[in-house]
């Protein structure tokens, strides 16, 4: 079946912006894998090179006043969503210009302004407050969805049952966005889960699912923009399972022991990125040499982040008495 034109789906400018953020996603945490080994950034850093079609795809497809609460894997989400790359890159050096005044750390990237409302290094902990802040909007007659993205190693989770359990039943606007890149730390889905389709998980509490090509980013925004609208206008929960991969282990301190190289480069062979680029290309869209040029900007906006972030200063003694709250 021939695909649909993507002209037919989205201006030129929405397409080209699409793919110059998963450049700028890419080259982000590829940055942040070598800051990281220089000991700038300390602690667990997760890494989203792969997944990258899954965040640009259904940001562009939500409304900007639309929640979206994320795990600990959530920088490129963040960045789509509008937080400045050199603040981000800030805050996991740990300085005080960081977008949590470097505080939360890779883990835990949070901006209301941009209705971003967490990183969750607990697993499973964004699920009740995306239902909460669901329950608010509803309350008050607001229409934001909450969008909820997680792994699949968040699914055997009783805060993820509890969640959906309680989103239908109080029929609360919650878009449940997994991103099932196979893996829950070095468990594969088959090894845990008794059923491994985790979209079909959602018949227990009568929500409705779809599972999509989580490496296609057009696939992502066709299936979030109805995703989302259908919730809007039900005020229910709905689910979408996105099949993507992460190019790297689990977290920088992870070898990746457990995958073959043979598996990594069937997945890489569906890279999101020139997926996407060829078919800028082949609906003339975009150049060849146009694509080099939106690359080095990327590479351009990353470099002075980190620069950004190596001349910013640390946090002063006084501010570990601010932001707590008893």
């Amino acid at each position: 079946m021939k695909e649909m034109s993507l002209r037919a789906i989205l201006p030129d400018h929405e397409l080209v912006r699409m793919y110059e953020q998963m450049v700028l996603c890419r080259e982000f945490e590829e940055s942040c894998a070598e800051q990281y080994t220089k000991g700038h950034i300390t602690g667990f850093l997760h890494l989203y090179s792969g997944q990258e079609a899954v965040a640009v795809g259904s940001t562009h497809a939500l409304r900007k006043d639309d929640y979206i609460l994320s795990a600990y894997r959530e920088h490129a989400q963040a960045i789509v969503r509008g937080a400045e790359p050199r603040r981000v890159m800030a805050e996991l050096f740990g300085k005080a210009t960081g977008i949590c005044k470097g505080k939360g750390g890779s883990m835990h990237l949070f901006d209301p302004d941009l209705a971003f409302m967490g990183g969750y290094a607990i697993v499973g902990g964004q699920f009740p407050i995306a239902v909460g802040l669901a329950f608010a909007s509803k309350f008050r007659k607001e229409g934001r969805v909450a969008a909820c993205f997680f792994g699949d190693g968040a699914v055997n989770q009783g805060t993820f049952h509890e969640s959906l359990n309680w989103a239908r039943l109080w029929e609360l606007p919650v878009l449940f966005v997994c991103e099932n890149n196979a893996y829950g730390i070095g468990t594969s889905v088959e090894r845990a889960s008794a059923l491994a389709d985790i979209h079909k998980r959602t018949c227990g509490y009568d929500i409705p699912s779809v599972r999509v090509d989580g490496m296609d980013v057009m696939a992502i925004h066709d299936a979030v923009k109805w995703g989302a609208e259908w919730v809007r206008q039900q005020n229910r929960p709905y689910l979408i399972e996105a099949l993507t991969y992460r190019f790297r282990g689990h977290s920088m301190a992870d070898p990746g022991k457990y995958r073959s190289a043979a598996e990594v480069e069937l997945w890489k062979a569906r890279d999101p990125l020139p997926a996407f680029a060829i078919r800028l290309i082949e609906e003339g869209i975009v150049t060849q040499a146009e694509l080099g040029a939106i690359k080095q900007e990327a590479i351009a906006i990353v470099q002075e982040a980190v620069t950004f972030a190596e001349e910013s200063p640390w946090p002063e003694d006084g501010a570990v008495w601010e932001d707590i709250y008893v």
